[in-house]
């Protein structure tokens, strides 16, 4: 299946060239950035000024084409400078989790074949433990804020090299190394190249109406490939003013909407649940939010239905992978016939098959309803070009024609509408029926006291798997794990039950949102 709608055209170009080239006048002296915790603004003028002074340090220092270097940092307005800067100096970039161990951070420079590393100093700990491992001496270890015996930001900028003249074909480049596990495993280097970053922000663009009027809160980190692509790359090539946030603290982030009157909000689910139930939300005016998009894991539609109905504003989401760039899916704000449970119709340029993973055969669409469920497969100009020297991993999730195989379980309708129903890794196998984590994650959201769920495959005394949930109450709730049992088979087919509880003070989740099942099944 193709997507429904018509293709566009992908510029043969570099992302800094696509994303800064046709600036005009007027639009250089709006602001692009703002710094959500100090107010602090930077023009497009002066961050295009910035991007190129630093390409111009670096490729003083001869790094270019066939460089590497890590950036290990949060949200701030200098993340673009530097990233773009690399990119536009001809260099690749690998960006790091902020949260990672310093030997986390050493095994991603040393697998990417890092030579440099950009931080600041709240995690310069980690970083110079990690910079010492992989052998990268304090000369090559930037901090942008400033650290005795290490290069800065403002000093290298201070330098005033010009840019360099730099010529790549996009097609092949590669422009970021982000890391992901794919469907499974230790993290891997996904190989994105110029061209990947192009379309996809292209794709964006025909379906997300983000303007110059609009200011976006970019909470989402920009190091996962869903803040690099739809916040950081999105909103520089659609004007727009982009308000960053180091990290999620939720009257934080309730005053900076507020203050910044951002109009686009991108989040990860466990925020739509706050934004849904907590009663600080009515503390605050976010009346400026026009829509709420959401990623990185699946939204339960009467969760976005909540979110909608206490806020005022649309609730919608998408699906994507690192591994495409990341946008696979875009449910448009303007699509009010859209179910918001689904992840919508396919983003342009990009193809679909829904295949049955113990057949291999692709499932029929009806003329009615959705589809039976099926591993996604999806191919287009935004699919990764493999995992960095990994061919066997590369073929396993990339195959000979040039279809991603997901990992990911959906349906769709025939009018080209998908639904992700779950991880072909984690559905839960009850006397051989199939059963869904995520569906029965968002039916207990549904239940008033309950502030947060997650659903694992768990074993009985007989050693046969059932679903087990992890539940987080609402402060002062009383409530048991009979009722929440109840309350789930009320609501389901006797194999969906619910057959285990337990009560935890938190779900387990990544930076960008996903609950981490690994640390469920381990506690």
């Amino acid at each position: 299946m193709r997507s429904t709608l018509p293709d566009i055209e992908i510029p043969n170009t570099s992302i800094h060239e696509y994303l800064f080239a046709d600036l005009d006048e007027t639009q250089l002296d709006a602001v692009a950035i703002v710094d959500g915790t100090s107010g602090a603004e930077t023009t497009y003028r002066q961050l295009v000024a910035q991007i190129d002074l630093f390409a111009g340090a670096l490729a003083a220092r001869r790094i270019g084409i066939g460089s590497r270097i890590g950036i290990l940092c949060p949200n701030i307005p200098a993340f673009a400078t530097v990233f773009h800067g690399i990119l536009r100096a001809g260099a690749t970039a690998t960006t790091i989790n902020s949260l990672y161990t310093a030997d986390e951070i050493a095994n991603q420079l040393e697998d990417a074949g890092a030579e440099w590393l950009i931080t600041v100093t709240p995690l310069l700990a980690g970083a110079k433990a990690a910079a010492a491992q992989r052998g990268i001496p304090d000369d090559r270890l930037i901090v942008l804020d400033g650290a005795e015996g290490h290069p800065d930001l403002r000093s290298l900028l201070a330098e005033g090299h010009a840019a360099p003249d730099v010529v790549f074909d996009p097609a092949t480049h590669l422009a970021v190394l982000p890391y992901s596990s794919g469907t499974t495993g230790r993290p891997k280097g996904v190989m994105l190249t110029h061209r990947n970053l192009v379309a996809n922000v292209a794709q964006c663009r025909s379906m997300l109406t983000v303007g110059e009027q609009d200011r976006i809160l970019a909470i989402l980190p920009f190091f996962h490939i869903y803040g690099m692509t739809v916040l950081l790359n999105f909103a520089i090539r659609q004007r727009a003013g982009l308000v960053t946030m180091p990290k999620f603290d939720l009257p934080e982030f309730l005053r900076i909407i507020q203050e910044h009157r951002t109009s686009w909000v991108f989040i990860a689910p466990p925020v739509a649940v706050a934004l849904a139930k907590h009663p600080i939300v009515d503390q605050y005016d976010l009346s400026s939010v026009r829509v709420i998009f959401s990623g990185a894991a699946p939204l339960d539609g009467a969760l976005a239905a909540a979110v909608e109905q206490r806020l005022g504003c649309s609730v919608v989401q998408g699906y994507g992978m690192t591994e495409t760039s990341p946008a696979a899916n875009l449910i448009p704000a303007e699509r009010t016939d859209i179910d918001k449970s689904s992840i919508g119709p396919l983003v342009p340029n990009t193809e679909a098959r829904i295949v049955d993973p113990e057949t291999g055969i692709d499932v029929d669409v009806p003329a009615d309803g959705p589809s039976a469920a099926g591993e996604l497969w999806l191919r287009g100009p935004q699919i990764m070009s493999g995992y960095l020297n990994r061919p066997e991993a590369t073929a396993e999730m990339l195959d000979v024609d040039g279809w991603l195989h997901t990992g990911d379980i959906a349906t769709v309708t025939s009018d080209g509408i998908f639904r992700i129903v779950d991880r072909l890794k984690e559905l839960i196998k009850y006397k051989g029926y199939q059963v869904a984590p995520a569906v029965l994650e968002a039916l207990l959201l549904e239940h008033p006291l309950i502030a947060d769920s997650a659903v694992i495959g768990a074993y009985d005394e007989d050693g046969q798997e059932i679903p087990k949930a992890f539940v987080v109450r609402q402060a002062d709730a009383d409530l048991s794990a009979q009722d929440v049992m109840d309350f789930v088979a009320a609501r389901v087919a006797p194999h969906e039950k619910v057959r285990q509880v337990e009560f935890i003070e938190t779900i387990p989740k990544s930076s960008a949102g996903k609950i981490l099942r690994k640390e469920l099944r381990a506690a």
